[in-house]
């Protein structure tokens, strides 16, 4: 049990500051709900925030500028400089300049993660093609906070109020998905899933909810026999253990019917059969959380969107979501213990 008697310290690594990542952190954390469960802590660039504060209209907005968490002020919003000059802010544009900080920032608050100085991270959205170079293949924040902790496997696990969505396989070609939906890569998400519905979500005996692979859950085989060889012997494998794993379901019918309300989780099978549903009905109120790990990382549900970055149009509601969400989690796992008067 942390035996700090402030607030969790709750890190943010800005992303891309062409895009909203920016907008919907200072949005979110002028709400002063946020301010009183958790201290927060930028990882960005002093000047990037001082133009949106301008380009925004947000003069109320203040923060602290401090060279670490050992300096922090639990009662601002704090803010580490994780590069020496801020990049020239362009919003909607990607430039290579961007990418490079939007790594730092990262890289900074994984540091202070693994030394035990932050509670939590939020990472606002960033841009894989800035960021990647002929030295580093990024593919998405769970595969790089992943091999950061060294974690043998993670789940992408999409929450919200209604609905919570974990998939099998994440960021691979579509063609190359059937070979890897095996027992042991379900069985993993699975155990994954379980244990993050027990410890971080406080859920005593989850219901999990298995989606098919191929169209109508393979219509006995008719269009494909991965439900009967492989999903059905792991999900019989997981009831005869105790579990309640069900299915495997049809995902279209399943989504259309409202399903996932009767379920704790679901697992779909790739990438976008459990994003699709999952942003179509929780797109504002979305968080992306890394379950697995041993640190929390959760994040808002949407990308840079470049389109609309600056013009003080972009929803924080996600982001502010993912800040709570961190901050149950943290609780959960019993990483700290509110005082009486918070």
């Amino acid at each position: 049990m942390n035996q700090r008697k402030n607030k969790p310290v709750v890190g943010i690594s800005i992303g891309d500051i062409n895009g909203i990542g920016a907008e919907v952190t200072m949005k979110a954390l002028m709400d002063n709900r946020i301010q009183k469960l958790v201290t927060p802590v930028i990882y960005a660039h002093g000047k990037a925030i001082t133009f949106y504060r301008k380009q925004l209209e947000m003069d109320e907005f203040n923060f602290m500028q401090i060279r670490s968490v050992d300096e922090i002020h639990h009662k601002k919003i704090n803010l580490i400089n994780v590069v020496e000059d801020s990049p020239e802010v362009i919003p909607g544009v990607e430039t290579q300049e961007a990418g490079k900080m939007a790594l730092a920032a990262l890289n900074h608050a994984i540091e202070d993660l693994k030394a035990g100085k932050i509670e939590a991270l939020v990472t606002a959205p960033l841009n894989k093609n800035n960021i990647n170079s002929g030295d580093l293949k990024f593919v998405g924040h769970t595969e790089y906070l992943t091999a950061a902790f060294d974690t043998k496997e993670s789940l992408m696990f999409l929450v919200a109020e209604d609905i919570r969505v974990g998939i099998v396989t994440g960021h691979i070609p579509l063609k190359d998905i059937a070979q890897n939906v095996t027992p042991n890569n379900i069985k993993s998400k699975l155990n994954l899933m379980l244990k993050s519905l027990t410890d971080d979500f406080g859920i005593a005996k989850p219901r999990i909810a298995v989606l098919g692979l191929n169209p109508h859950a393979g219509e006995d085989g008719l269009l494909g026999d991965e439900e009967i060889n492989i999903i059905q012997l792991v999900i019989r494998e997981f009831k005869d253990k105790g579990h309640l794993v069900f299915g495997p379901y049809p995902a279209d019918g399943f989504f259309g019917m409202m399903h996932q309300k009767k379920f704790d989780g679901v697992l779909a099978m790739y990438h976008d059969q459990g994003l699709i549903p999952f942003k179509s009905i929780a797109f504002e109120t979305g968080v992306n959380f890394t379950a697995g790990l041993p640190i929390v990382r959760t994040s808002p549900d949407h990308g840079t969107a470049y389109n609309i970055a600056g013009k003080n149009v972009a929803d924080e509601g996600s982001m502010r979501a993912a800040i709570l969400q961190a901050y149950d989690v943290i609780r959960n796992r019993g990483n700290w213990e509110e005082e009486e008067d918070n």
